[in-house]
């Protein structure tokens, strides 16, 4: 990915190498960076799906649609300790390490209701889309937006990241900070990307 030039004061920060290197899917080759796939044992899947139905924000009837009880997943053995999981050969979902699962972007899209919202203004949306991580300033500024008080997310929560103007969610990430201290504290990293429109897990539509 080719340097950011003419980067605003506000933003200058987003171009650190130290705050991309940490997105999942950047430079993720499928010849290269899967090293094999396997079944899922039906006692995992039961402990995966119970995982899933209580952190995000879906029903069972709804999670049926999306991962039928009857069909198997298979478990997608990725570099760094990333695994995904696929019907079909189609990704549903994704996880780092033994940390939360994530939907697929492209899931989320169909089902935008899953995760949790936050909002970053116009402004950063280049810088997201370059795979940066997103500062607390870009969600309290004009155009971003937080919950309210009362609907406060905790720290390590993964969220939806939608952007002004935009109707769709255009990344998915894990809150640094509670929403509250984003408020509060307005500086440093406010939600880590783990997945953003264009990157190479988007890319992969088929396993």
């Amino acid at each position: 990915m080719g340097r950011l030039s003419a980067i605003p004061l506000e933003y200058a920060h987003l171009r650190s190498p130290s705050t991309e290197s940490r997105v999942m899917f950047k430079k993720f080759q499928p010849s290269t960076d899967i090293s094999g796939q396997t079944a899922v044992k039906s006692s995992v899947q039961r402990s995966i799906r119970a995982g899933i139905l209580s952190n995000w924000k879906i029903d069972s009837d709804t999670f049926e649609s999306i991962w039928p009880k009857k069909e198997n997943i298979t478990l997608v053995k990725c570099r760094d300790h990333i695994s995904i999981y696929a019907l079909h050969g189609v990704p549903l979902f994704f996880q780092h390490f033994e940390g939360p699962f994530y939907p697929t972007l492209r899931l989320l899209h169909k089902y935008p209701f899953v995760l949790p919202t936050v909002r970053v203004d116009r402004g950063a949306i280049r810088f997201l889309l370059a795979g940066a991580h997103m500062m607390c300033p870009g969600f309290t500024s004009k155009g971003g937006s937080l919950p309210p008080a009362e609907e406060a997310l905790p720290a390590e929560t993964p969220v939806a990241i939608l952007a002004e103007g935009k109707e769709h969610a255009i990344a998915i990430g894990i809150t640094k900070l509670s929403t509250e201290d984003i408020k509060k504290v307005n500086k440093g990293v406010g939600v880590e990307v783990v997945t953003h429109l264009g990157d190479d897990l988007w890319a992969l539509q088929k396993v």
